[in-house]
């Protein structure tokens, strides 16, 4: 699977309140969440981003609350993943349990800036900036954890598998 798209820059420690802030929680609806995307750190984000924008951020990403709509909201703008430095631990699980793609990458989630042409091989681990002409390395998603993306989630992925093999 391989992803491209524009990127969008956010600095450290991006709180999930920030991604989504709480006062839109009494939703579950992805595209009512994305309507309010990153709105606390730029109120014009939900109407700038566009299907296949990436996210690229510092260290700590989705730190904070353990909601799901923080990844849900995300994906419902249809970013097709986010690059960071670090993610807080619970919003890394989540991210792959709703089938968005993350990639850690210090060096990518350093050098890319706002505005530059992202294309990133999920199998390989490799995130190019086509705007600067520059590869970077990404800690690789575990292939079981790559077919939990490419089903749009856990939940999918499980599905497919009771289909398939009539049980886990």
């Amino acid at each position: 699977m391989n992803l491209r798209g524009r990127v969008w820059k956010f600095g450290n420690d991006v709180d999930t309140d920030v991604i989504i802030p709480a006062r839109y929680l009494n939703t579950s609806d992805p595209k009512e969440l994305a309507a309010h995307l990153m709105e606390d750190a730029d109120p014009r984000f939900p109407s700038k981003v566009r299907p296949g924008d990436i996210i690229a951020a510092g260290k700590n990403f989705g730190c904070g609350s353990s909601r799901e709509h923080a990844p849900i909201a995300i994906k419902g703008a249809g970013v097709s993943c986010v690059i960071a430095k670090s993610f807080a631990r619970i919003f890394y699980r989540n991210a792959f349990n709703i089938g968005l793609p993350i990639f850690e990458s210090p060096e990518a989630a350093g050098r890319i800036e706002e505005g530059d042409e992202v294309s990133v091989d999920v199998e390989a681990g490799v995130i190019t900036n086509i705007t600067k002409g520059e590869a970077y390395r990404a800690t690789q998603v575990p292939p079981f954890m790559q077919q939990i993306i490419s089903a749009g989630g856990l939940i999918n992925y499980v599905a497919e598998r009771v289909k398939k093999d009539g049980n886990l």
